[in-house]
């Protein structure tokens, strides 16, 4: 009975990769599609506001921190600063970004080459994200009135970013697996056509 659970643990690669390439294409897929709704927009503000590689994206990134809006809440003139600021419309881009990496690390079986393309630029992605925790100052509780505050306790979005090591971890097994049925239907066709 134990060996026979262990052999049945030890035999759950196969699904497990599969629930790793089904996560990466949910999360990209509901990530990049929230990227055109105003409240996911403004909340990366932050983020790419403080970036070095990113603020110049942004029309007035040093500006931020006077036009917050919290998720859920609405404020008119705040909507009308990320206008003007393209918030939006950088939002936009990288939602139409998303969505196609998680198209390609999707089409794995039809297009291994390609899906393993598609993960190499998440692995990128997720280096990018994961720079925030240096560059973003919102990564890391402030210090208001309590003593934790600072490094390591992270924010809220620090927490949110953080969790990319795990999907950085889960694209190098998605870009290993594309290249091996690359490599494996190359070698099919080799030998076929002989």
């Amino acid at each position: 009975m134990k060996n026979t659970f262990l052999t049945t643990i030890a035999n759950l690669d196969k699904a497990g990769k599969s629930v790793i390439r089904a996560g990466i294409v949910i999360v990209f897929l509901w990530i990049g599609a929230l990227k055109f709704v105003p409240y996911e927009a403004d909340g990366i503000v932050p983020f790419v506001a403080n970036s070095p590689f990113m603020s110049a994206l942004y029309n007035n990134p040093q500006e931020y921190k006077d036009h917050v809006n919290k998720e859920g809440e609405l404020i008119p003139e705040n909507r009308q600063w990320n206008i003007e600021n393209n918030t939006y419309g950088f939002a936009n881009e990288l939602g139409i970004l998303l969505i196609a990496l998680g198209i390609l690390v999707g089409i794995h079986r039809w297009a291994p080459l390609e899906s393993m393309f598609g993960s190499i630029l998440v692995f990128l992605l997720t280096l990018g994200t994961l720079s925030f925790l240096i560059t973003t100052p919102e990564s890391w509780v402030p210090h208001l009135t309590d003593q934790q505050y600072g490094f390591p306790f992270l924010s809220g979005r620090g927490r949110l970013v953080l969790k990319d090591v795990v999907i950085m971890g889960a694209s190098i097994i998605t870009m290993s697996e594309s290249a091996s049925l690359y490599l494996k239907n190359k070698k099919t066709k080799l030998i076929t056509a002989r």
